[in-house]
């Protein structure tokens, strides 16, 4: 990186305290005015490839997102809303959205959204366009983003809501629940349920993760057992459902309760278990995360976290429309909870 002024942090840490880090502020960390940080966005070959690359060092440094729509609006507030999540064709994240988005849509605003899958380098790309549209506010799935991410959201300045996790330090407001409970909860259940043997079925996102490793350690510290693990990297399917049941029978797992970190996973083993011929509760049991449209009519029912994701969504809405009209919120970290749901598969 290019040598930039040796107040560099002073200036960036006044601004972002100020609420916005703007062109000016990246052309006093490049040692330029303004207008020349003005003119090399537009168009660099107007600038010397030396002072291009002070101007990229500074907007790197500052997390700065050049403003797309400048002069194009008439007011400050653009009434666009981004909204960032993993997957658009999954029904929890898609059940969440349309509550958000109506809540949006009724207090004046309109939702931009976009699909990041489970990568932080995809959502700071994202985060990227998305704030060159300058939008009023932004929702995320999750509290875990990376650096430069951070760096543009606090550089905007604007209200961020985080769904689906807690955290005690949100970017600014944050309104889920704890994995790391939910892993524990399922632990306790399958304990109360008799079962002192268990197989993990997981996909491999970061909040996945979460709920199977506390999941593991209650487990194991209730029953001395480790739980055999089935890990995919991917997200989940019925055939990794089915699969995961496969290897976990290879493994030496029997008779004892298989947690999968999503319906669709505990679908597939439920498919793999009748396959099979094993008798469910009593061969083994299955509990699921989700509590799907599909989950109470399974055969059996199928047992599951239930999180409410409509109430979720409408929360994460009113909380951003406050953030946006400064209005205050009794609190930054919104614990919504969640629920076990026993059915016939435990």
């Amino acid at each position: 990186m290019s040598a930039t002024p040796k107040n560099s942090d002073s200036i960036i840490a006044t601004e972002i305290k100020g609420g916005t880090v703007t062109m000016e502020t990246v052309g006093r960390i490049a040692g330029v005015s303004q207008v020349t940080v003005s003119r090399a966005l537009s168009d660099p070959k107007k600038v010397s490839a030396k002072t291009m690359q002070r101007i990229q060092d500074a907007i790197e440094l500052t997390g700065y997102v050049p403003n797309m729509v400048a002069g194009a609006l008439a007011s400050k507030r653009s009434k666009l809303i981004a909204a960032l999540v993993p997957s658009i064709t999954n029904v929890i994240y898609g059940d969440l959205m349309q509550n958000f988005i109506d809540v949006i849509r009724g207090s004046g605003y309109h939702v931009l959204m976009a699909e990041t899958g489970f990568s932080q380098e995809e959502e700071q790309a994202v985060v990227a366009t998305m704030l060159s549209r300058r939008p009023d506010g932004v929702l995320l799935t999750g509290i875990h983003h990376s650096a430069g991410c951070k760096r543009m959201l606090l550089g905007a300045g604007i209200p961020v809501v985080e769904v689906w996790d807690l955290t005690e330090s949100p970017l600014d407001v944050c309104i889920g629940f704890s994995h790391i409970k939910a892993g524990e909860a399922v632990a306790r259940h399958a304990v109360e349920r008799g079962y002192d043997k268990a197989l993990i079925v997981s996909a491999g996102d970061e909040r996945a993760l979460r709920r199977k490793d506390s999941f593991a350690a209650q487990f194991g510290q209730l029953t001395g057992n480790a739980p055999i693990e089935v890990l995919y990297e991917a997200g989940a399917t019925i055939e990794r459902g089915r699969n995961g049941l496969s290897s976990g029978l290879e493994k030496g797992f029997k008779n004892g309760i298989i947690m999968c970190s999503s319906d669709l996973l505990a679908h597939g083993v439920l498919i793999e278990a009748q396959v099979r011929g094993l008798r469910i509760p009593q061969d083994i049991a299955v509990i699921g995360f989700g509590n799907q449209n599909f989950s109470p009519f399974t055969l059996p029912a199928l047992s599951t976290v239930e999180v409410n994701r409509p109430y979720l969504g409408k929360q994460a809405a009113e909380a951003l429309v406050a953030r946006i009209e400064n209005k205050p919120l009794p609190t930054k970290s919104i614990d919504i909870g969640f629920e076990i749901i026993a059915r016939d598969s435990t």
